[in-house]
């Protein structure tokens, strides 16, 4: 006996042949597999030629670009507007500037005309109230007689029934015809209405109230159908009458009118009294 022949052999049992076929066939496959994906590398390589589409916008974008074109409309609008606006409001202000240059032009124009009509109204008063004074003042044609044709003359402008203490009166306020007329006048030459009634009866001892609507209350009340000479007319109502004058006959009455004409006799018809009160 050889002396190996106990010793076990380290050398593997030869495998079958199917066991062989079968991991040959599975190598083969791990070697196509490998190759088919080594073949397949250098195409993954290639560059990317595709275009590629953004997605679309979406319909609330669209209406927020919306509103804000129409924001932006709306503003270019405002200051069209806002520019018209002030346009008009400087055409306006030119127009107003003009119109108030040429009233006052024309209020300066009237003025002056105003001015021209009361100096030649004055003066016309003035040229009356020498022509009466000289006639009241005319001497008579003899001295016997001069006392009967002072009064006489002096009584001319007057009714009939005008006598004594009336005839003073009237003739009085007559003879300040043309005085100017002043607010708060009492004379000698310049007269309100009311200072004007109050010397002429101071004329004949009767002390009268200083302003007009006193003096409406101040006699008995009489109608304008009714008046005699010396009697007080008065505008307004009695008590709160705002222009008084002196009743002188025929129709007629003598006041301290206003400023333009001062002291004039007029017809009743050229500014109707309200009333009239009696007091001689």
């Amino acid at each position: 006996m050889s002396h190996t022949a106990l010793i076990p052999s380290h050398r593997k049992p030869r495998q079958s042949a199917s066991k062989s076929a079968l991991r040959a066939g599975v190598a083969g496959g791990v070697l196509s597999t490998i190759a088919v994906a080594g073949a397949a590398a250098p195409a993954q390589a290639e560059p990317v030629t595709q275009t590629i589409e953004m997605p679309t916008i979406t319909a609330g974008l669209s209406t927020t670009v919306a509103a804000s074109a129409e924001a932006t409309q709306q503003v270019a609008l405002d200051l069209e507007t806002q520019a018209q606006e002030d346009a008009a409001a400087t055409t306006a202000a030119k127009a107003a500037k003009k119109a108030k240059a040429e009233a006052v032009r024309k209020a300066e124009a009237k003025k002056k005309a105003e001015a021209a009509a009361k100096a030649k109204a004055e003066a016309a008063e003035r040229a009356s109230r020498t022509a009466e004074r000289t006639t009241l003042s005319a001497p008579s044609g003899s001295s016997s007689s001069g006392s009967s044709s002072s009064a006489s003359t002096a009584s001319a402008p007057v009714s009939s029934s005008a006598t004594g203490s009336a005839a003073s009166v009237v003739s009085f306020v007559q003879m300040q015809v043309g005085d100017a007329y002043v607010p708060g006048g009492t004379g000698p030459n310049s007269w309100d209405c009311s200072g004007l009634v109050q010397a002429a009866f101071r004329t004949v001892g009767v002390d009268l109230p200083r302003v007009s609507q006193s003096q409406s209350t101040a006699g008995t009340q009489v109608g304008l159908g009714n008046l005699q000479p010396g009697d007080i007319l008065y505008w307004g109502s009695a008590g709160s009458a705002y222009h008084v004058g002196i009743y002188v006959g025929g129709g007629q009455f003598v006041g301290a009118q206003n400023s333009s004409t001062g002291v004039v006799q007029r017809p009743l018809d050229y500014d109707m009294p309200t009333g009239a009160v009696r007091i001689l």
